[in-house]
């Protein structure tokens, strides 16, 4: 090769060597939004192995204990918002993504799969007697519906202005090469669900910019145990006046 076309191919390597590094970190700009604040919103600290992985609202026997997994902004302690749409007989932990709040690590698809596998099994083994149930919000549905892979399932999922394929939403917002290049961090929630056989119960807002209603609509067809309920507003508007119960039955 040239001496000419050999410096030329290897500036065009490391340039594709720079441009998929800085797609990655523009990624995580992109995707993952926390916040960092010292808030508990009045909720109890959910701890393990002296760490705050999240925080509670505890209940004496509850009836149903719920994991809560919200959406890609903020953290934990800003979703006392959801707090009102769970019976008042349930107990409710928000998990705080690594990389959120005070909690160390780095946002990732992965990452919140694994914190969220982890919380899981946590409750599990603390509540073994009590149906544990799972509710995602947004891209909280994503590491939601992971954990309908696992050998013991959650009880029932509800998943509020839920997605499809995560990919599909983001080719609703940039082009589809811009997609591929870019979005490494991906979930498909109907592949998750696929084998499970419990109950799903999907809600999508009417008005919903950010992962227009029709990616909730498609989730709920393609899964056979899936209802699905249209609701009024944006796709932050959920927890206004009841709109969403989140409920076991």
């Amino acid at each position: 090769m040239p001496r000419k076309s050999f410096v030329t191919a290897i500036i065009l390597i490391l340039g594709a060597l720079l441009l998929v590094a800085g797609c990655s970190s523009l990624e995580r700009k992109l995707l993952f939004l926390p916040s960092h604040h010292p808030l508990t919103a009045g909720l109890a600290a959910w701890t393990n192995n002296g760490e705050t992985i999240g925080f509670a609202r505890k209940v004496a026997e509850p009836a149903n204990v719920w994991l809560l997994l919200h959406g890609n902004a903020g953290q934990a302690a800003d979703r006392a918002y959801a707090l009102p749409s769970f019976s008042s007989r349930d107990s409710v932990f928000i998990l705080e993504y690594p990389g959120y709040g005070t909690r160390s690590g780095t946002p990732s698809a992965e990452a919140f799969n694994h914190a969220t596998q982890e919380a899981y099994q946590l409750l599990r083994t603390t509540y073994p007697k009590i149906p544990v149930c799972v509710a995602g919000e947004s891209i909280g549905t994503g590491p939601a519906c992971f954990l309908a892979t696992l050998p013991q399932p959650p009880d029932k999922f509800v998943l509020i202005v839920a997605f499809d394929r995560l990919s599909a939403v983001a080719e609703d917002h940039f082009p589809s090469f811009l997609v591929g290049l870019l979005l490494k961090d991906n979930w498909d929630n109907i592949a998750a669900l696929a084998h499970y056989p419990g109950p799903v119960a999907v809600f999508g807002a009417e008005a919903d910019t950010v992962i227009p209603v029709a990616h909730a609509q498609a989730l709920a067809t393609a899964v056979p145990s899936a209802s699905f309920t249209l609701v009024p507003g944006g796709h932050n508007d959920w927890p206004q006046s009841g709109r969403v119960q989140i409920r076991n039955p």
